[in-house]
């Protein structure tokens, strides 16, 4: 009876692993983005989403092709793909956008609150429920990313609004998470991939559109904003967020939610390393807290 319990874990226990080691590298190419996202100023919020999002179909339709992939949307497919794509559009338009307006820490720190709306969302509409021992891990995480955040003595209107909209990217980016879930069994990866991207750039594409109206010619931009934004399509989503909805289909989705946390560590190492953002001693100590709450989700 031991062997066959042992055998029917082992292919589970190597999935769920293999979840884990996509969502460590997707964590790495995420940690990008902020850096990514202020190079490629003056570019909007709405251009910078809205041309990540593009490329990031492109390179996903491409990879499909290649893989035999059937890229066929029914109705249905359009329907529901029209509503994840709008999620999709809010959670990176917000996240961009605050970045405007606050720090990277705070920023990061905040989407990753995440957790506890993926938490949320996976009880009420996916019905997985977890352990109450991993509760614990799950707060220790959060209190970290609060730590990291710092507690600002100089909070300005602008931040706020910052923070604000860190706090709505964390909300979609829940609702993203518990969808890539859900659609784990009656679609594809790549086509999956490709309804998020090309449709949360459908969602985008009017507003980058008036809003390049009033901005200045592309050939004044110089070469660093244009591949700025390519690299954010390529890197932290069209490869990055494939393999973190990889992940969501091997693994239940507060862990992978969870691991993703620490996005907001290498975020504020690589912060410091090109644009000079100092971390506090909050930061360093929400790092690790963490970390410490990742290890215990994950422990068993």
């Amino acid at each position: 009876m031991a062997n066959e319990v042992s055998r029917r874990e082992g292919p589970v226990a190597t999935t769920q692993w293999h979840g884990l080691v996509y969502v460590a590298i997707a964590v790495g190419l995420f940690s990008t983005s902020p850096v990514l996202i202020r190079y490629a100023a003056p570019l909007s919020s709405f251009e910078i989403t809205f041309g990540r999002m593009a490329l990031a179909a492109v390179a996903v339709a491409l990879m499909a092709v290649a893989s035999g992939v059937s890229l066929r949307f029914t109705k249905r497919d359009i329907r529901k793909f029209a509503l994840y794509g709008l999620i999709t559009a809010l959670h990176f338009l917000l996240y961009a956008a605050s970045l405007s307006f606050t720090s990277i820490t705070h920023s990061l720190a905040l989407v990753y609150t995440a957790p506890v709306f993926v938490t949320l969302f996976s009880a009420l509409l996916l019905k997985e429920s977890l352990p109450r021992a991993k509760y614990l891990g799950i707060g220790i995480a959060v209190i970290g990313v609060a730590v990291l955040a710092g507690f600002e003595p100089t909070m300005s209107p602008m931040m706020a609004v910052g923070d604000a909209m860190a706090v709505g990217s964390a909300i979609c980016f829940g609702l993203y998470s518990v969808a890539g879930r859900f659609e784990r069994d009656s679609c594809p990866l790549l086509r999956y991939a490709l309804g998020l991207y090309g449709f949360a750039a459908l969602w985008l594409l009017p507003f980058a559109v008036l809003w390049r109206g009033e901005a200045v010619p592309f050939w004044t931009l110089g070469w660093r904003p244009l591949l700025s934004v390519a690299a954010l399509g390529v890197f932290p989503l069209a490869i990055g967020h494939t393999l973190y909805n990889a992940s969501l289909r091997r693994v239940h989705a507060t862990y992978v939610n969870l691991v993703a946390t620490q996005e907001v560590t290498g975020g504020v190492l690589l912060g410091l390393v090109f644009l000079s953002e100092m971390p506090s001693l909050n930061s360093i100590i929400g790092a690790a807290l963490t970390l410490l709450g990742v290890g215990l989700v994950l422990r068993s």
